[in-house]
């Protein structure tokens, strides 16, 4: 074993020395192509080279050095860090030899005879290509080996067994691979891997890095017992609902704890690390699946190009803005009233994106002044509109903004869109603009209206996407429940029967862009929200993964419905025809109603004058009179009391 004095003075050197600069890289990697040379001659002439061939040997060995060194370099060998050397920098150096040593044999076969000093003997130029790109790469796997094992010690919290879990992960796959790399290079995650389960009947016995698959999720309890294992990670990426339902419940009978690694597509992105193992959580249980993109079609649209996102703070808007800044655009607005939330995203997106144009905009979408600077300003080209009021009870009490914010500041955005000469405007819009029962639904809906008028005078191309909740959205019903399960309950729900339609918000900001590729103006998406969900189920499951019990550690208490809410949210009109996409979950609503631009005028101004004078029950009244579907109470409801809890929605 290496005597630990010299194992520090070597991570010294590769750590904190000269190796990690370029130049010394450059010089390691000649003293190893000019060695290989050097070599591979000693070699054709048995260590014996006869003086005719030392001199051709001098000749060529600049002349060969060199080449390698330009094919290396044009090949990308440089252009990453040496510390995360893979599978795909493996491909640069096989390129590289590939084209080192073809360049060389068409030199060997075309120089003439005059030149036979030149002549590379062909048993030469393929020992010397295959040890000169071997030890280039091997320079480069040795340092990543020397990092992980330097990262493995610093990391480390203890070298003693009694400090690691015995664990078994599930999923013997991708992912499996990825985590099992990671936990060995890692000293700090307190974790004995000591095999895996996968119900793939073809991996039964078979190992991964050494570690064997030891069964399937039904050999779990006896493999817990035989171990003594304590936890199991789930690294099967995007897991169905049945597979964790089934997995939770023989885990719980055995008393063992479950957790999961991020999806690969997080990985990917750079969101996450493996290291963040995290619990199991609702979503998870929902089992949504991969979305999957057309990012060349997203790229076409968004990459170089100025995009503005409103309400950039919020839920979705925040998730847009990360979805965009992938793709490169020459800038990003953010656009957003609320100045710490601008704030946080502005930040987080610099962070995780230095070298974009990122620019936070403070304003209102009703303020044309402000619009009109910003748009001579920053010249957008595309422009995703998130910024609403969308809690229903809490616009049932304030009807007047959310007419205000939903109709107007939409109206107000578009014109000046199509005035800039905008590319595509997209309108977010909700599940609850259908047949709304609410103030916020019927507003949406009406923002729906004035999309499609737009679309009709200007040049720009005016969509609006439809979808319904999000997952762990601000005021959504599942942050909500977390509270109340920190907080020792109860959790309030409305009503028993009470469903609602999912999806996490990085699939309704993926399908979003998506949409807005397949768009050619006027449409309305409506984006596939698969199965509904009880509340009452989602609530029990989140109080059993917080390890309690629903009724008896936390009780479940139903409050009433709350005005605007409907026990049954719709996706589309029983009189709409639902064309599909190219897609698979985009469709588009071919949706009656539409309003002359005379009427859609008169509409808004009708709305504008009610909505900044206080009549609130003519303004209920109106909604339901322009939308003919539309089931808005006429009254305002009462304000809940100050003992009162909020409920789910």
């Amino acid at each position: 074993m290496l005597d630990p004095k010299y194992k520090h003075l070597i991570r010294k050197f590769f750590f904190r020395g000269h190796f990690l600069s370029r130049r010394y890289q450059l010089v390691l990697d000649g003293l190893i192509l000019a060695g290989a040379f050097l070599l591979t001659y000693l070699i054709r002439f048995e260590f014996d080279i006869p003086l005719k061939q030392l001199n051709s040997f001098l000749a060529q060995w600049p002349l060969v050095v060199l080449l390698q060194f330009i094919v290396l370099y044009f090949s990308g060998a440089y252009s990453f860090i040496w510390r995360y050397v893979g599978l795909t920098e493996m491909k640069v150096f096989l390129k590289a030899g590939f084209w080192s040593g073809g360049i060389m044999l068409a030199l060997r076969l075309l120089l003439p005879a005059a030149l036979q000093e030149w002549r590379v003997p062909i048993s030469v130029i393929l020992l010397d290509t295959f040890l000169a790109i071997f030890g280039a790469l091997a320079l480069r796997v040795m340092r990543r080996w020397v990092f992980e094992n330097y990262e493995k010690d610093r990391t480390s919290v203890s070298a003693s067994p009694e400090f690691l879990k015995p664990t078994l992960l599930v999923g013997a796959g991708r992912g499996g691979a990825l985590s099992l790399k990671e936990f060995a290079a890692r000293g700090d995650m307190g974790l004995k891997v000591l095999g895996f389960v996968d119900d793939d009947p073809h991996k039964q016995g078979m190992k991964v890095q050494g570690i064997k698959v030891l069964g399937t999720i039904r050999d779990l309890p006896r493999l817990v017992s035989r171990l003594g294992i304590e936890e199991v990670v789930v690294t099967i990426d995007n897991a169905p609902r049945v597979f964790y339902l089934q997995l939770l419940e023989i885990c719980r009978a055995t008393r063992v704890k479950v957790r999961v690694i991020p999806g690969l597509y997080q990985l990917l992105r750079g969101n996450y690390k493996i290291s963040r193992i995290r619990e199991v959580d609702i979503e998870d249980l929902l089992g949504r699946e991969v979305v999957q993109l057309d990012e060349e079609a997203i790229g076409r649209s968004l990459a170089g190009k100025r995009v503005m996102v409103t309400g950039a703070g919020g839920s979705i808007g925040s998730e847009l803005a990360r979805q965009v800044a992938q793709f490169g655009p020459e800038k990003l607005l953010l656009v957003e009233r609320a100045e710490f939330a601008l704030f946080e995203i502005d930040r987080e997106l610099r962070g995780s994106f230095p070298e974009s144009v990122i620019v936070p905009l403070v304003a209102d979408i009703n303020n044309e002044l402000r619009l009109e600077s910003l748009f001579n300003l920053h010249h957008p080209e595309v422009i995703f509109h998130a910024a609403a009021h969308k809690h229903v009870p809490l616009m049932e009490h304030n009807p007047s903004e959310a007419v205000h914010n939903n109709c107007l500041g939409t109206r107000v955005l578009g014109e000046m869109a199509g005035r800039f000469g905008v590319e595509s405007f997209v309108f977010i819009s909700t599940d609850k603009a259908v047949n709304p029962t609410s103030v916020m639904g019927a507003s949406k809906r009406i923002g729906e209206l004035i999309i499609q008028d737009l679309d009709r005078r200007y040049d720009t191309r005016f969509l609006a996407v439809r979808f319904g909740n999000v997952l762990g959205s601000t005021g959504s019903v599942i942050p909500v429940f977390r509270d109340q399960i920190l907080h020792g309950g109860p959790v309030t729900i409305t009503h028993p029967d009470m469903v609602r339609y999912f999806m996490t918000i990085p699939e309704a900001a993926q399908l979003v862009l998506q949409a807005g590729t397949l768009s050619r103006g006027g449409e309305i998406f409506v984006l596939d929200m698969g199965r509904p969900v009880k509340i009452l189920d989602l609530a029990e499951e989140m109080i059993r993964l917080s390890g309690l019990k629903p009724y008896e550690n936390i009780e479940i208490t139903f409050t009433g419905i709350r005005p605007g809410e409907k026990l049954f949210e719709e996706i589309g009109y029983n009189e709409e025809i639902m064309d599909r996409t190219v897609h698979p979950k985009i469709y588009i609503g071919k949706m009656n109603g539409l309003r002359s631009r005379e009427e859609t005028g008169e509409i808004l101004t009708n709305l504008a004058f009610l909505s900044q004078n206080g009549h609130y029950r003519e303004l209920r009244e109106y909604l339901n009179q322009v939308l003919p579907e539309a089931r808005v109470s006429a009254e305002n409801p009462v304000p809940e009391g100050p003992g009162s809890r909020p409920a789910s929605n």
